[in-house]
């Protein structure tokens, strides 16, 4: 007799899928430890791991300047990160309401945004709205897309939290007699925050990456002082390697605070 779906998704494992599962898990990562050595030989082979190469990196002018180029990754993701949080809470109000004359155009913007890339919309702030006389610094024509397009996004995991709420959370707060603003940022907003942390969190990890766009408006932040480095030094494998550890770092401290932030379901 075959077992219940419920009992093979969420019944703890038998002694032989705890085999099984080990047995895969070793054989990963041994597949893994093979792959990473191959490319670090590869990476000897072509020079890359020699001592010239990483040289420049004892020096204070080198981590000035890389660091000069994470904080113009962080400044840009930082603000973008505050147009999306905004934006996509304005955007999910609109999309819930009940007038069509707000609804529609509110999901028109939403899909509008999602469709396009973000480096679609980098051009059309570098090329396209100096033409017709509006002229934005390399910051904003990084930042205000990057916001823009992940507030589309946002406002989509809003609403999924949202929907997630229990009904009857609402029905209740309207029984003490509350308004429907009221009902929604007092009682239903505040909840579906906490189911989507994670969801959010993983925006934000996107927002970081979404900065290294910016090469193509030359805003100053860290791919682009990577690639300074590169030039000069000629050191690819190094200044990728330090550069990747740098942003796998920021986003480990982004989810380590999220996880303060969102907290365990009361």
């Amino acid at each position: 007799m075959s077992r219940p779906l419920e009992d093979v998704l969420f019944a703890a494992p038998s002694p032989r899928a705890r085999t099984v599962t080990r047995a895969a898990s070793v054989t990963a990562a041994a597949v893994l430890l093979l792959l990473a050595a191959g490319i670090v030989a590869r990476f000897h082979d072509a020079g890359q791991l020699d001592r010239r190469f990483w040289e420049f990196f004892a020096w204070s002018t080198t981590w000035s300047f890389l660091a000069k180029g994470l904080l113009g990754t962080l400044a840009s993701a930082a603000m973008a990160a505050v147009i999306a949080l905004t934006l996509g809470l304005v955007l999910l109000v609109g999309r819930l309401s009940r007038g069509r004359i707000v609804r529609w155009p509110s999901i028109a913007v939403i899909e509008f945004l999602r469709g396009t890339p973000t480096l679609l919309l980098i051009y059309v702030c570098f090329l396209v709205l100096p033409s017709a006389g509006i002229k934005l610094g390399t910051y904003w024509m990084l930042t205000l897309p990057v916001g823009l397009s992940t507030a589309a996004v946002v406002a989509e995991v809003y609403r999924a939290g949202v929907l997630a709420v229990p009904r009857g959370q609402a029905a209740a707060a309207r029984s003490l007699g509350l308004t429907e603003a009221q009902v929604f940022f007092l009682v239903v907003f505040p909840q579906a925050l906490r189911y989507i942390v994670p969801a959010l969190v993983a925006q934000l990890v996107i927002v970081v990456k979404d900065t290294t766009f910016g090469y193509v408006v030359t805003y100053g932040e860290l791919m682009q002082n990577a690639k300074v480095l590169i030039a000069n030094y000629h050191a690819l494998v190094p200044v990728y390697l330090v550069v990747a550890v740098l942003y796998c770092l920021v986003n480990y401290a982004i989810s380590r605070a999220s996880k303060r932030l969102g907290g365990p379901m009361h």
